[in-house]
């Protein structure tokens, strides 16, 4: 028998909506906090998802006031990673003394160096989380690692579109297995999700690090679809050159990754026309996510000694188009 929580999706993007919309059909009690259009939305249709299982739409609890949903057990923060500042001091009226916290959040997250029990434990990444704000808003016990490798869209608020299968993979952030884990990755198994748990989080960690790093600041400077940046010959070479980069950087922390470039090269391309979250957001004007997805692993890089110059340059050309020449949705 699948556990029974307490559930809250904070934030209702792509990704949020997506798992709203599972652990909801899969009998979980589920709220979600949103706001402006998106909390409307939820509120008159309910969250709708359409995937490769199915085409769901459900009911949903929703609200722009977290005091206002009570205590959680579970709450899945699914913000892009320059909201977490603003949501995360927001959240103490739902969390108590037992609630896991699952940041699904892209790049390096803010919790990457405690309880690895490194040389640098304890310490910040300072491009996610320059004063330890973040550090401070949530006990890093409660908090669950997690990677998601979930490609959706959403095409109106409270919607999400899904054409590619659904893994998450969850891990203690102190490399340990616990029953708390095996519950969690209960839960996202039962709503019809690949789920995982891992000794070694931050090695599936590094794996969509290169993805994101890869992919997305590129996909602003082209505008190329995933088919495109690793099957054009042209972007293919910047994309393998990052790669490696990143796969040194990767290394150097101890990293075991099971990533053969040709392979993961070839798996990019057969992702097809998908345009990457970071373009999308470019193109409708949203902040993007350069700090977690470039900006951390080049200061990773550094505490290092390792030049990532191809990276550099093109994290560089991404924030310079970004802030100079941004695109806006019809």
């Amino acid at each position: 028998m699948k556990p029974q929580l307490r559930i809250c999706i904070a934030g209702a993007g792509a990704i949020g909506c997506t798992l709203a919309a599972r652990l909801s059909a899969s009998g979980q009690t589920v709220t979600m906090l949103a706001r402006g259009v998106t909390h409307d939305a939820l509120q008159r249709h309910g969250v709708r998802l359409t995937d490769l299982h199915s085409t769901l739409q459900v009911p949903i609890v929703s609200s722009d006031d977290p005091a206002t949903l009570g205590e959680q057990e579970l709450i899945f923060l699914c913000c892009k990673a320059p909201g977490l500042a603003a949501l995360l001091p927001d959240l103490h009226p739902m969390i108590g003394p037992q609630t896991l916290v699952v940041p699904v959040v892209n790049g390096v997250p803010w919790w990457y160096f405690h309880g690895e029990g490194g040389r640098f434990q304890g310490s910040t990444v300072k491009a996610v989380d320059a004063d330890g704000q973040l550090a401070d808003a949530v006990d890093l016990g409660q908090v669950i690692g997690c990677v998601v490798f979930i490609t959706a869209h959403s095409p109106a608020p409270g919607m999400a579109h899904s054409s590619t299968p659904h893994l998450m993979i969850v891990g203690e952030l102190n490399n340990t297995m616990s029953p708390r884990l095996e519950r969690l990755r209960q839960v996202i198994e039962a709503a019809g999700i690949e789920a995982r748990s891992t000794e070694r989080i931050r090695d599936q960690l590094w794996t969509k690090i290169i993805a994101n790093l890869t992919s997305n600041p590129l996909s602003v400077i082209t505008g190329a679809t995933l088919e495109q940046l690793y099957g054009d010959p042209k972007l293919r070479e910047l994309v393998s050159l990052t790669l490696h980069e990143a796969l040194l950087t990767a290394a150097a922390y101890g990293a075991r990754l099971n990533l053969d470039p040709h392979t993961f090269l070839e798996h990019g391309t057969a992702m097809g026309a998908v345009r990457t979250s970071m373009l999308q957001d470019y193109e409708k004007g949203r902040p993007l996510e350069l700090a977690a997805i470039g900006d951390a692993v080049i200061e990773l890089a550094e505490r290092m000694n390792l030049p990532m110059p191809i990276t550099r340059h093109i994290i560089t050309l991404a924030r310079f188009r970004s802030e100079h020449t941004p695109l806006r949705s019809c």
